[in-house]
This record gives structure tokens, C-alpha cells and sequence, in this order.
């Protein structure tokens, strides 16, 4: 039997393991001490992705905490991901990548809008699928926060400016987070189709769940 290298150096049993489609929101409970694996499937996908903490509605991921907590913008292996109480929720114990965006957000219909003309105003965006995601758990917009976009490549110019460019990732690669306390994953696979952060065409990725 051919080995499935999407699962290489996952020593635990793996207990979920779904193909996101193109666009598509995505939500998943992970206990503590499980680790979730996101695989680019066929390379340079931008995943916008939310945390919450499963035992209290309140608690969620805090780019702010995380960024002060590790004096850095960008996320790497062994960064821990802080929530809003500066609690550890969820830790990136392996990366393919050399980093990932905290800053960047997440494209909505009106920020589209904004960058790329009115034309774009109905295009599908990540908001819209954080609020279809969260409504599962009967959560509404008063709950988004600012988002972790893994793969996606947000340099920071040296007057401080922000540029949306090509991904850093190809087909296969992967980012293992480690669940620090029972959490709720939300997931925008990102539909954006008018920046480089999708290769201009969304594709699949894999979320793996070992235990």
C-alpha cells in the first residue's frame, strides 16, 4: 500500500480527515492535546482560520496577545497561538512554511469593494464564511476577530505599509497545530480570486485530526 504523504510523521490515530472544497467555510471541535494538520493540496491556498475556546463563548484567539507575547508579525513553529484572556490555545509544532500572517484579515464583500471596484461587490468572501461557519454555534458577526491567514504572504514594507503578493507554499505542504485547551476551529478557505494569495484560483485543502 502506498504511503499517504499528507499523513507522514503523524504518529497518533487519526480520527478526522475531510477535503474542504474551494471557497468553502469549515468548522471542527479539537480537544486538547490533538493536533490538526492543514495541508495545501495543491499549493499556494490562502486559509483563513479562527479559534475559540469550547468551554467559554468569550474566549477566542487574540492576534493582538500572540503578537506582543512573541514580539514578531508573523507566525512560525513554536508559536504560540494566545487568547484574549492570554491563555494558550493552540501551538504550531510544525511548519513547511517559513511563516504565516496574523495582520492580513479577511476579505469581505465590502473590502473588495474597496481595493478592486464596485464590479466585485457580490463576490463570495472570507466574512461571509466565518458568519455562516459560527452560526453552527450560534455565533454572529459581534464575534469575528482578527484572523490567521496560514500560507498567505503578507510583507510589511519599510514605511510600514502592507502588500497582499504570491504565496509561499506548493502542493502537499503542510502547518501542525497542537490544541493547548479544548478549542472550536472556524475555517475560510479563502474564495479570493483578485490577489496573488490564491494564485488568482481558490483549490481544496485537507484538514487532518490525530489523536
Amino acid at each position: 500500500m502506498t504511503e499517504d504523504p499528507a499523513l507522514s510523521g503523524l504518529s497518533e490515530r487519526i480520527v478526522h480527515d475531510e477535503i474542504v472544497p474551494a471557497r468553502a467555510p469549515w468548522l471542527h471541535h479539537v480537544a486538547a492535546g490533538q493536533t490538526l494538520r492543514i495541508v495545501d493540496v495543491e499549493g499556494n491556498q490562502a486559509v483563513d482560520f479562527l479559534i475559540y475556546a469550547a468551554a467559554d463563548d468569550a474566549e477566542r484567539y487574540s492576534a493582538q496577545d500572540t503578537v506582543a507575547a512573541q514580539g514578531n508579525l508573523f507566525l512560525r513553529t513554536g508559536t504560540v497561538l494566545l487568547s484574549n484572556e492570554g491563555r494558550p490555545m493552540m501551538t504550531i509544532t510544525g511548519s513547511a512554511v517559513e511563516y504565516h500572517d496574523t495582520i492580513g484579515g479577511a476579505c469581505s464583500c465590502e473590502s473588495n469593494t474597496l481595493r478592486y471596484g464596485h464590479h466585485t461587490k457580490s463576490q463570495h468572501a472570507c466574512v461571509e464564511n466565518f458568519l455562516e461557519a459560527n452560526l453552527w454555534e450560534g455565533r454572529g458577526k459581534r464575534d469575528m476577530v482578527p484572523n490567521i491567514n496560514f500560507f498567505m504572504n503578507v510583507p510589511v514594507e519599510d514605511d510600514g505599509t502592507l502588500g497582499i503578493v504570491d504565496g509561499i507554499s506548493a502542493p502537499g505542504l503542510t502547518v501542525d497545530l497542537r490544541a493547548e485547551m479544548d478549542v472550536i476551529v472556524v475555517v475560510s478557505n479563502c474564495p479570493q480570486i483578485n490577489n496573488p494569495c490564491n494564485a488568482f484560483n481558490p483549490t481544496p485543502v485537507r484538514m487532518i485530526v490525530a489523536a
